[in-house]
């Protein structure tokens, strides 16, 4: 946008919602954080600066175009025409369809699981001339174990050492999935009944979009109602660092789920020291994220400026990630009734990206590539 960008931003109706939601939230995460850099003096900036602040956010919005799915719309003055189905990964994720000149590419972002547990699951699409398709989980598949009792047997080994149960959430579609699963837990008698916070108001909000859209999810009234009640919601900051505090089991959810920023990192640096605690990860922890280094068992965590001790244990429940792993990845492939001519394997770190592309030319004996940077292919 500051660099000219005036074109339509097409996307589904859900994405719209959300993407304003994200787009406010993360400025005003970074005004916050340059804010705390500059007031602690930990940041190399001499004065550290958000990169993007709320009035850039807002700019944005007018740009957005919401589309129908499953329905041809004409692009670029009448040059090539878009078709958004739907993905399954997260609420109003899509894959994206493009026609020009006779050819069809399809961008497959992030695509969901074969089962998802809240929303509806994606859809298969019949012909691509060119394929752009993500990695992520391009190397393993998810463990078998049922991510229900993974995730309840963590918990009740926590509670009984009377530890706390930290889970780092993403605030759009896996705080869902998680509310609606501990909900369904706790009503089974499978956890025991202490108190379940979200501590994360973007994600609190993202629960009244999801609300909004039940054509892109299976859940029924009742259990929206459930999963309404089924937690605390912690309002504001002084709420928030009280309950980092307290000394009453609970299970608290907040953001972010990579643990880049938001209210999580208050209450890691309370609760990461105390070898009875634990930290549930449940999604895809990038590289150089805390989340990751947590996974990878480093013991000190860097925490507003300074080393905190990790003794709290780390678990991470896989099962539970909305990414399709790599046998889903593949079924998802095989559904083509036209096999695409060209494949290129994005969004995935080099070892799961090359794990994948062994294993596309190995089942459907199609040389995928993998692009690099600025790298232009003739097609």
């Amino acid at each position: 946008m500051k660099q000219g960008f005036q074109a339509p931003i097409y996307c589904s109706e859900p994405t719209a919602a959300l993407a304003r939601l994200v787009l406010l939230d993360a400025a005003k995460i970074q005004e916050e954080d340059a804010e705390n850099a500059n007031r602690g003096c930990y940041s190399k900036h001499k004065p550290a600066k958000p990169l993007y602040e709320i009035a850039d956010a807002e700019a944005v919005f007018p740009l957005f175009e919401t589309l129908d799915l499953d329905q041809w719309h004409p692009i670029l003055k009448d040059h090539a025409r878009l078709n958004l189905v739907n993905s399954g990964h997260i609420l109003g994720s899509t894959f994206v369809e493009i026609e020009a000149s006779g050819r069809y590419f399809v961008f497959s972002g992030d695509i969901g699981r074969d089962a998802p547990l809240t929303l509806k699951r994606r859809a298969s699409l019949t012909s691509a001339d060119v394929l752009l398709i993500e990695s992520t989980y391009g190397d393993r598949c998810h463990p078998k174990e049922d991510p229900g009792e993974s995730l309840a047997r963590i918990i009740r080994e926590t509670l009984a050492q009377h530890g706390h149960v930290l889970i780092p959430t993403f605030a759009i579609g896996r705080t869902q999935d998680l509310l609606h699963l501990l909900a369904s837990l706790k009503d089974a008698g499978r956890i025991p009944d202490v108190p379940i916070y979200l501590d994360s108001p973007m994600a609190a909000r993202a629960t009244d979009i999801f609300e909004q859209y039940s054509s892109w999810h299976g859940i029924s009234k009742g259990d929206l109602k459930r999963l309404s009640t089924a937690f605390h919601f912690v309002a504001n900051g002084n709420e928030s660092m009280s309950l980092c505090r307290s000394s009453t089991l609970s299970i608290v959810l907040a953001g972010s789920g990579m643990l880049t920023g938001g209210r999580i990192k208050h209450h890691l640096e309370s609760r990461l020291p105390n070898a009875k605690n634990t930290v549930i990860l449940t999604g895809y922890q990038a590289a150089g994220t805390l989340g990751r280094m947590l996974k990878e068992g480093t013991e000190e965590a860097k925490l507003f400026g300074a080393y905190v001790p990790v003794r709290a244990r780390i678990a991470d429940v896989s099962s539970l990630s909305a990414h399709a792993d790599q046998k889903e990845l593949l079924q998802w492939l095989s559904e083509f009734g036209t096999f695409p001519k060209r494949i290129f394997l994005v969004h995935g770190e080099p070892n799961a990206t090359e794990a994948l592309r062994v294993r596309i030319t190995d089942q459907f004996h199609q040389v995928a590539s993998i692009p690099g940077l600025g790298q232009s292919y003739d097609l």
